[in-house]
């Protein structure tokens, strides 16, 4: 059904081509029904606008004050003619100029006596605050008969106690410019589709769509915007939810291979030589993905769990029931060290089962294959030749697995690890390689609070695994704040040295590589002068003018090249240092990941190549240079390459920042806990819902606008419930036009796409 055509009209047709251009560039506004959903970011009453006793100096204010006097004067000998107008609030005084032609009007409509609201950037001229040429909306004013002024009792009432709608604005578009143009639209609310069945708007109380955005844009009373977030919070939660059961639902109606355990196989094979137990976490979750396995229909599941809380031997427990059940399974990496390294691990864990075929082999073992783009000829074959006779039951490999020469015998389990490193369309060639389409194991080590899996994953079912293997050490980080305090950084390398001294092995990570020609001179103009260990840290420059948080970032981050050669010859002379990073050759980097698992290098350093999957029990010590350059989750993932085996582990934050920056609190705050799940919840308010929803993953303005992912879990998994209840019941919502409808306009094939995970 097309949407409804009121809201779908123009604003160029409504507001004219000058308002809808600023609009449509700055804000993202095309349509009368985009500015009705363009929803005020805050009310002010009349005693909560900025008091002119206390402007902020050098700030965009908004003022509401009465005007004391207003004279016109001249200046360069007469030729050039100024407004000065002083206002007061009976707080304070301030002095609003205008020059030129542009005197007049102001002039005019701003005699003493009247009011207005002002907004500007306060200035200060001769000792006196201003603001030069502010923009303003007069409010009303009446002289007595005995020449006195005050304000008329519809001016009044008009103003005092009124609730002012604070538009998200733009250069060249005030709020109150906004203001204006919503009340032109406003009518058009009547014509608004309501996308909550009628039954579940009466069950729930809420008022109609029309009477929510009359509220929330002209309210009443704080009552009336409770109500109207409320109702609006419901409606984008509820169509989302919607999106996301339909593709739930449709994914029920695909055919798959059941793929049911078979008892004496691969599987009992492996779980006998497991020299340990699986934690309950792992049972539990283990025996949700074995259910899912078991049906005919593909399994869509999303493992997310804690760094080092055991995902990939969960994973592979699946592959090899699939593999006992006569199919084939995939794991796709992000990167070939990852591939690489998950390679060696599976393969040391299965031992002779993953030998099948070969001398030496156990009679109903599998072979486990590599593939990858960088590898030899001769090796790509025979990889080739496995997976399509089906010789290989498993298979592990980066983007190369997508492309069309690879071919499967019966391709039945697709595991994505990292799947924030993939988009929809290599997920989905991968799984179209299946006779039918394949089960689907969605892993991601970055722990997800609830309401972002039950939105950003809502079409997956999610299994989460929070506990600890027995064994694993805890992790104790601190914050090095390098450029305040040197002989921290100059301790901190000392620790690796007592690291090192007790038989263990350390990284160092930088946020560049620092070997091509541009960023080799950028790096080493910032770096030449000090060592990594000498008494001003690398990278710190003699402080000027600017901040010191400035001069932080503006110095290029710190490199890998770079640090490895100040480390070897200095503070860690001695130590055998090594490097790793993308740009080396895949053989290159294979070699460097062999030799420090084995314990042949003391020192790695490197870049995030080694964020997820690497896995050296031998590790304990990680210093992260730059550490304010990394988001709260990369940070996370870092940190759990160390503490994976008896020893406790140690991460050092290295940072320049000051002690007061927002940098440096959110450092403490990775400091502070080893909790994955808190701190991903400390890293989505940083980037809030328009960067988890918008166009930072899907490419398209986020539909939400009005609901917090964080803040509204209630709403979200009640809109969950209703949505699924209404999609089992009505899956093509033929009876429901009016949510079909909101469908379309709300969320587009683009959209769509997006929310299909997988």
């Amino acid at each position: 059904m097309d949407r409804v055509p009121a809201l779908d009209e123009s604003l160029k047709k409504t507001l004219g081509p000058a308002t809808a251009k600023v609009m449509a560039e700055h804000l993202g506004l095309h349509t009368v029904g985009d500015l009705l959903h363009h929803y005020p970011r805050r009310y002010e009453e009349r005693g909560q606008l900025t008091k002119l006793a206390d402007l902020p100096l050098d700030e965009d204010v908004t003022v509401v004050a009465q005007v004391a006097d207003s004279r016109i004067m001249t200046f360069n000998q007469g030729r050039g003619q100024r407004l000065e107008i002083t206002l007061t609030d009976g707080s304070g005084r301030l002095q609003l100029v205008f020059f030129g032609r542009g005197i007049h009007k102001p002039h005019k409509e701003l005699p003493p006596g009247s009011r207005g609201m002002f907004a500007g950037k306060v200035s200060v001229f001769n000792r006196k605050l201003q603001l030069a040429h502010p923009t303003y909306v007069p409010l009303g004013r009446a002289t007595g008969d005995d020449g006195s002024t005050e304000d008329t009792a519809e001016a009044v009432d008009a103003f005092a106690g009124k609730l002012i709608p604070i538009y998200p604005a733009c250069k060249g578009l005030e709020s109150w410019k906004i203001t204006k143009a919503v009340d032109a639209v406003l009518p058009r609310a009547a014509e608004a589709v309501d996308p909550l069945p009628p039954a579940l708007r009466d069950g729930r109380g809420f008022s109609s769509l029309p009477e929510a955005l009359l509220k929330v844009h002209r309210p009443e009373s704080r009552a009336d915007i409770e109500s109207a977030r409320q109702r609006l919070k419901w409606d984008e939660a509820f169509v989302l939810q919607v999106a996301l059961a339909r593709r739930r639902y449709a994914d029920t109606q695909l055919p798959a291979v059941a793929r049911e355990p078979v008892p004496d196989g691969l599987l009992d094979a492996f779980d006998a030589d497991l020299p340990f137990t699986l934690t309950d976490g792992q049972r539990k979750v283990t025996g949700e993905i074995f259910a899912d396995l078991a049906t005919e229909h593909p399994m869509h599941r999303l493992l997310q769990g804690e760094v080092g809380s055991g995902k990939t031997l969960v994973a592979l427990r699946a592959m090899l029931a699939v593999v006992d059940a006569g199919g084939q399974a995939a794991m796709l990496a992000p990167t070939e060290v990852l591939a690489q390294q998950h390679h060696r691990s599976i393969t040391d864990m299965m031992g002779e089962l993953a030998q099948g075929g070969m001398l030496g082999g156990a009679e109903h073992g599998t072979k486990v294959v590599l593939l990858t783009g960088s590898m030899g000829m001769a090796a790509r074959r025979q990889a080739l030749l496995d997976l399509v006779t089906g010789e290989a039951g498993i298979v592990i490999g980066t983007h190369a697995l997508i492309e069309d020469k690879v071919r499967f015998h019966d391709l039945g389990l697709v595991v994505v690890d990292e799947q924030h490193r993939f988009g929809v369309e290599q997920r989905d060639a991968l799984r179209s390689k299946g006779k039918q389409p394949p089960h689907l194991l969605v892993m991601t080590a970055t722990p997800i609070p609830r309401t972002v899996a039950m939105t950003v994953f809502g079409d997956l079912e999610t299994s989460v695994l929070d506990q600890l293997p027995a064994g694993r050490s805890p992790i104790a980080s601190h914050v090095v704040p390098a450029q305040d305090k040197p002989h921290f950084l100059a301790r901190a390398w000392e620790r690796v040295r007592e690291e090192v001294g007790k038989g263990h092995q350390a990284y160092v990570v930088c946020p560049r590589i620092g070997d091509d020609e541009e960023d080799d001179t950028a790096g080493r103009k910032s770096q030449q002068s000090k060592p990594a260990g000498a008494s001003k840290p690398a990278g710190a420059s003699k402080p000027s003018k600017p901040s010191k948080e400035d001069e932080a970032e503006k110095r290029p981050p710190l490199a890998v090249v770079e640090v490895a050669g100040q480390l070897a010859g200095g503070p860690l002379q001695g130590l055998r240092v090594e490097i790793l990073h993308g740009r080396m050759q895949p053989d290159d980097k294979d070699a460097v990941m062999r030799r420090f698992a084995a314990g042949e290098v003391d020192v790695l350093v490197a870049t995030t190549v080694i964020e997820v999957g690497v896995n050296v029990p031998n590790a304990t010590a990680m210093v992260i240079m730059d550490a304010d350059r990394f988001g709260v989750s990369q940070l996370h993932q870092l940190r759990g390459r160390v503490g994976r085996g008896s020893a406790p582990g140690l991460c050092l934050l290295v940072t320049d920042m000051p002690e007061a920056s927002p940098a440096r609190a959110r450092l403490g705050a990775v400091a502070a806990t080893l909790d994955g799940f808190e701190l991903s919840r400390i890293d989505l308010e940083q980037r809030r819902e328009g960067d988890v929803l918008g166009q930072a993953q899907s490419g398209v303005r986020s539909s939400l606008r009005m609901l917090a992912v964080i803040e509204d879990e209630e709403i979200i998994a009640a809109a969950r419930e209703e949505a699924a209840a209404v999609v089992a019941e009505d899956p093509e919502l033929t009876g429901s036009p009016e949510l079909r409808t909101a469908l379309d306009a709300l969320l587009d094939t683009e959209r769509e796409q997006y929310l299909d995970k997988g």
